[in-house]
């Protein structure tokens, strides 16, 4: 406390304690004067402080707030570009779509046409096949017709004797008769079945046999388009096979492929081998073409193999050879569909569909089917 406050209060006519009384009053408001003065000045600097913190807070808020508005824009920009680009993406879908469906029309019109090419190539040895049961027919029925003559002339004679003998002939006769002509039947019926654009209902089916006859099809009709092909054919079927239920116009095929493609591979060779004698660097050994189809039923699953000493398919083809439209044929000699389609039907029918090349040796192609 300052002295002009300690003069005034010495002065005042008040007895001593008041005195000290009172200069302790005074210290005790000057010391809260000052504490209160120095928060005021406190307040004043924090005040400023924090001013300085709004201040930066509210540019700082400015700024994000611009920032957010950019933001916006750009969002709303972004907004209409999704907009076309799902607007294009749209259009773009539909004419994929109708690609896709025109694709798949292409598709089954090739697959179509893969067929009727097969059943083209089926048409002469089917024609060759069916030959056989007809003559058979026309021979027994003209036997048959003399011993209906025959017959008569015993029954009119009295001959009876014989009459007995002649019936039973011509029982016989007809028995042959109606056998080669169910024959002459089941190969027309084959021959639909083969031309039929959809799949079928699958059937209990004699492997050995369907592999037998499409062999034989395949050979005749093979023929007819090459006058000139010739080649060993060795069979090897497992009498002990399991019937299958299968789609057997589908299997059938299949077969049809694997050993057409066989015969065209020994006749490539055949073309290599004569061009090297032509030459003069034949082999020691004539080439002699050869196709040996096989069954066999082995650990779950039946084996249909067709293996042929032609030219090899090469390494470098093995991965491609299943794909559509994949060929190694001359332009214009294969649509590349045929082993794609053989991969998958083999597929449908729960199996699998190998391959093993050496080259210079030839191939074989395995089907092999689940045997339940």
């Amino acid at each position: 406390m300052d002295e002009e406050l300690n003069k005034l209060i010495e002065s005042l006519p008040i007895l001593d304690e008041g005195k000290e009384l009172l200069i302790k009053k005074f210290d005790e408001l000057h010391k809260k004067n000052v504490i209160i003065e120095f928060k005021y000045n406190r307040t004043l600097v924090d005040k400023a402080a924090i001013t300085n913190i709004l201040n930066a807070s509210i540019t700082e808020i400015e700024k994000q707030k611009q920032i957010i508005e950019n933001s916006k824009n750009k969002l709303n920009q972004t907004l209409t570009e999704v907009h076309t680009q799902r607007n294009l993406i749209e259009e773009k879908n539909k004419e994929l779509n109708k690609l896709l469906d025109d694709l798949r029309q292409t598709q089954q019109q090739l697959i179509l046409a893969e067929k009727m090419a097969s059943l083209g190539e089926l048409t002469a040895g089917i024609a060759h096949e069916i030959q056989n049961p007809l003559n058979f027919v026309n021979n027994f029925s003209e036997v048959s017709s003399d011993l209906l003559d025959e017959l008569l002339v015993n029954i009119n004679s009295g001959n009876y004797e014989f009459v007995e003998q002649d019936v039973n002939d011509i029982k016989q006769n007809l028995i042959k008769i109606a056998h080669h002509g169910n024959r002459a039947d089941s190969i027309v019926k084959a021959m639909l079945q083969h031309s039929r654009i959809g799949t079928g209902a699958r059937e209990v089916t004699n492997i050995n046999k369907l592999t037998d006859d499409y062999l034989k099809l395949a050979y005749h009709g093979f023929r007819s388009k090459d006058k000139s092909f010739n080649a060993t054919l060795k069979t090897n079927y497992d009498k002990a096979l399991p019937r299958l239920n299968i789609v057997p116009q589908d299997i059938g095929r299949v077969i049809l492929n694997l050993i057409s493609n066989a015969f065209y591979a020994c006749t490539e060779r055949s073309m290599k081998e004569e061009q090297k004698t032509t030459k003069g660097k034949s082999s020691e050994t004539p080439y002699i073409p050869t196709v040996s189809v096989s069954t066999k039923n082995g650990s779950g699953k039946i084996e249909i193999s067709v293996l042929d000493n032609g030219t090899s398919i090469p390494n470098k083809d093995l991965e491609k050879i299943f794909q559509p439209f994949y060929t190694t044929k001359p332009s214009g000699q294969g649509t590349g569909l045929g082993l794609s389609l053989s991969y998958d039907i083999v597929l449908a029918h729960g199996g699998e569909l190998n391959v093993i090349t050496k080259e210079g040796e030839g191939c074989e192609f395995i089907i092999r089917l689940p045997s339940a």
